[in-house]
């Protein structure tokens, strides 16, 4: 069963830094695609970022270049780099894990930025 730990999430004023991590159980994680999505009170949820198995990445317009997406296959654990935080970016943070058969999530992470 594919289990999705995320946790680093937190209250941080504008301009600060957080660094969030999901770590994976269940899966064969250097084959999966991992993604960072978000979703805002009364919002739909969107894609932050995702990495694919071979390391290639891509970034919603709005964090580009101020957000970092990594994994450490190893560890069974992808990152969410969070620098130059704003309010908007306030949200609960979910990891996504897809593999050939299965999406799955996380339970969620609050981000919440104030200014």
């Amino acid at each position: 069963q594919v289990q999705l730990v995320e946790s680093g999430g937190g209250l941080v004023q504008a301009g600060g830094s957080l660094r969030l991590s999901c770590v994976a159980s269940g899966v064969i994680f250097s084959t999966n695609d991992m993604a960072w999505y978000r979703q805002a009170p009364g919002k739909q949820r969107e894609l932050v970022a995702d990495i694919t198995s071979g390391g290639s990445t891509k970034y919603a317009d709005s964090v580009k270049g101020r957000f970092t997406i990594s994994r450490d296959n190893a560890k069974m654990t992808a990152y969410l780099q969070m620098n130059s935080l704003k309010p908007e970016d306030t949200a609960v943070y979910y990891c996504n894990a897809k593999g050939r058969s299965y999406s799955a999530w996380g339970q969620g992470t609050q981000v919440t930025v104030s200014s």
